[in-house]
């Protein structure tokens, strides 16, 4: 891929993540009409499931190829469908928690403290897939960590929020989103690496379950408010916003990450950190203290450092034994 079409990704990849957090934020704290979470979530992978359908007809070729597809890898294969369900849970527990971190917390410090999936990805990563860190990888790891920890000692306050919060209860569920998102994602990305079944299939049998699993969520959690209130309560244009950029979003970063190295992966999300941080002192008043921003920095640096590429010490060590028979036979 071309530096512009790299640029691009960039851009849009840092937008979406920044635009999202601010977005969901606004909508859980302007609104006295405060609508259901829940069936936003549900909503967002029906879209996703509608999207998916589109790109796999683009991807076979016609509508018949299509329908063939599903019948054979989504309908034909229950074990493959059961198996998704596993992801599909998790992530939709991950979304919902989204929501009530964001309802809780300012979008910066959300951004911030949500980078967290990054060492808790490692580790599944390490566990599930056999994989190892390098030790500036494990370094980086750390240091975000303790940058974290920063922002939480003495997270920033926004003065412009009238609605009651509890840091504690948003704290909670960003650790339950970060614990979802590691598992989960390494959890698809072993799923799809063990076949060869087109990406858009396996999307298709995740969000199958995934409107299933999100249906069920929203009669338990608010089923007698739902029924009461309607299903579409408090929606505004701007929730039906922040749904379309949890629904194309995902699907977006999911295709463009290929184009894309962890540097500019690891710029992304930094620039989303401070495209929000800035976004949260304009909107919410947000009040930015030392530790805060001591902590950021920290976030951001590790999540460059984490990006770099490992160096490659097979091919040093090989260098360095012929260089070494070479002196040898010189010697001689």
């Amino acid at each position: 891929a071309s530096i512009l079409f790299k640029l691009y990704c960039l851009t849009v990849m840092t937008l979406v993540a920044a635009t999202y957090t601010v977005a969901l934020r606004y909508t859980r704290t302007v609104s006295s009409q405060l609508y259901f979470s829940t069936t936003a979530v549900c909503i967002a992978e029906i879209i996703k499931l509608f999207i998916s359908v589109g790109l796999l007809v683009k991807e076979t070729g016609s509508v018949g190829s299509m329908l063939s597809s599903i019948r054979e890898h989504v309908f034909g294969s229950p074990k493959e469908l059961l198996k998704l369900s596993v992801p599909s849970l998790v992530y939709g527990i991950q979304n919902n928690m989204a929501f009530v971190a964001l309802s809780n917390l300012d979008a910066a410090v959300y951004q911030v403290t949500y980078q967290l999936k990054i060492p808790c990805t490692a580790l599944c990563t390490v566990l599930m897939l056999n994989r190892s860190l390098s030790k500036l990888q494990w370094f980086s790891v750390f240091m975000l960590c303790g940058g974290v920890a920063l922002v939480q000692w003495k997270p920033a306050e926004a003065s412009n929020i009238q609605v009651e919060q509890s840091p504690l209860l948003g704290f909670v569920a960003i650790a339950i989103a970060v614990l979802c998102s590691g598992f989960a994602g390494v959890y698809f990305e072993k799923v799809l690496k063990s076949s060869d079944t087109s990406l858009w299939v396996r999307n298709i049998q995740m969000y199958l379950s995934g409107i299933a699993v999100t249906l069920a969520g929203v009669y338990m959690t608010d089923g007698a408010q739902v029924i009461e209130k309607g299903f579409f309560y408090g929606y505004t244009p701007w929730v039906w916003f922040v749904i379309s950029l949890a629904s194309v979003g995902g699907l977006y970063t999911s295709v463009v990450v290929k184009y894309t190295d962890n540097i500019m992966k690891g710029f992304s999300a930094a620039a989303a950190i401070i495209l929000s941080t800035i976004a949260s002192v304009i909107l919410f008043g947000l009040q930015i203290t030392v530790s805060f921003a001591t902590g950021a920095l920290l976030v951001c640096v590790s999540i460059y450092m984490y990006g770099l590429p490992k160096q490659d010490t097979t091919k040093l060590r090989t260098d360095e034994s012929s260089s070494t028979s070479k002196e040898k036979l010189l010697a001689v």
